[in-house]
């Protein structure tokens, strides 16, 4: 039996955010396979946290910069190690190498953390992102992680393309793989919610991630009062978990701008609401907030930040506008007009049949894993930049990590 440890970042959330979804899929697809999986984490869990002992996964609480891993990594001598983030490839890569060798290691990167940072900081600086925003401390960090992995797993085509043509990492260590959904049924659409059964905005997103505060902000300060003018009896329901007092204190009852807190059933609040805003300033990989909203049949307005990457050569599932006052005319139309809506509709149905069913996706990775796992050695040889890392991680890592650990004793 095919043995797969996953090292967890945070213990999978999968009802407080995309990140936790993504990671369900990424159990779900190994489980499809009759892998033995333990999921392991430095994190302490929350009370969102999902039961993986309800879907049979081994968990493990593990410790940062702690010889303790080593005896339990060797114990379970895994075939595959998947990483959660850099972060955590940082932290537990090279004790996984020194003491299971021959496990092949992939790299989840969620998104590219190197991007959302530039881009942060070139709309703080009120300047256009350009490489020198993408060149960052953390993308040296980034980069290096995703050469030490044998397989890194990607979100985003536009970030597939960062990686390959403004990073020059090879396309042998990169495999595109985005959110998995099941597909959308005939039966499926009939069943949802109709235009005229439908009502008031809706935007969604964990607050723990600070795109999502800035851009309720932004719905706020630029939008809401724009929309709210030519539809005054609408109303803004805003989900996420982890509302702080910093976005609780942005409810106001009086403009109809709701804070509503934790969403226990995503799927009802996407259904009931007529029209979802996504107004993402900065960020990166794919946005699960849209396909919350395609596969519950609610079309979006977004920027393009937000919209990056999702669509392909498709039609969105609504309009893509950065301008907030273009932004609210178009949130407006897409309100008022149930033709242009039903055709939006249509469009994300097709967005995720074509591109993000789960369909597409398995058969094609688990083939390009069992090629490595049985090819493991001449795979390394052609990555010679990875091996150099990896050699100068086990020098510097590994000590700083161990004077952490003997300091911790003291």
């Amino acid at each position: 039996m095919t043995r797969v440890l996953i090292i967890g970042f945070v213990w999978p959330e999968p009802k407080s955010s995309a990140a936790g979804s993504r990671m369900l899929q990424l159990i779900h697809l190994f489980k499809s396979k009759k892998f033995h999986i333990t999921f392991a984490s430095p994190c302490a869990k929350s009370d969102n946290a999902f039961d993986l002992s309800s879907i049979a996964v081994e968990t493990v609480t593990i410790e940062l910069n702690n010889s303790s891993f080593d005896e339990f990594v060797k114990g379970l001598q895994p075939d595959i190690v998947l990483f959660d983030r850099f972060m955590m490839e940082e932290q537990f890569g090279w004790r996984v190498a020194e003491q299971c060798p021959k496990a092949l290691r992939i790299l989840d990167t969620e998104d590219l953390h190197c991007l959302r940072k530039g881009r942060a900081q070139a709309l703080k600086d009120q300047k256009l992102f350009d490489k020198s925003y993408l060149f960052n401390d953390t993308s040296k960090r980034e980069i290096a992680s995703i050469y030490r992995c044998d397989l890194s797993l990607i979100i985003s085509e536009v970030e597939q393309n960062i990686l390959i043509h403004q990073f020059n990492v090879s396309e042998q260590l990169l495999y595109y793989l985005p959110f998995m959904t099941k597909g959308i049924v005939s039966e499926t659409k009939k069943e949802l919610p109709k235009y005229k059964d439908r009502m008031h905005f809706v935007t969604i997103g964990n607050f723990l991630h600070a795109p999502n505060y800035d851009a309720v902000l932004f719905l706020k300060e630029h939008i809401w009062p724009l929309i709210r003018k030519k539809l005054p009896n609408a109303e803004m329901h805003i989900y996420g978990a982890y509302a702080s007092q910093k976005v609780n204190q942005l409810n106001s009852p009086k403009t109809k701008f709701h804070i509503k807190g934790f969403a226990n059933d995503v799927e009802i609040v996407m259904q009931n609401a007529k029209v979802c805003l996504v107004a993402l300033r900065y960020g990166a990989g794919l946005k699960g907030k849209l396909i919350d909203a395609m596969l519950n049949g609610t079309p979006c307005v977004m920027t393009s930040i937000a919209a990056e990457g999702m669509y392909g050569d498709f039609e969105p599932n609504g309009f893509i506008e950065d301008d907030p006052e273009t932004f609210a005319n178009k949130a407006v139309e897409l309100y008022t007009n149930k033709i242009f809506w039903n055709g939006m509709q249509k469009n994300g149905f097709n967005v995720i049949n074509a591109r993000f069913d789960k369909q597409l996706y398995v058969s094609d990775l688990m083939l390009n894993i069992e090629a490595l796992l049985a090819n493991l050695e001449a795979h390394r040889i052609q990555n010679f930049t990875g091996q150099m890392l990896l050699h100068h991680a086990l020098q510097s890592t590994k000590y700083m990590s161990k004077w952490i650990e003997e300091k911790n004793k003291s």
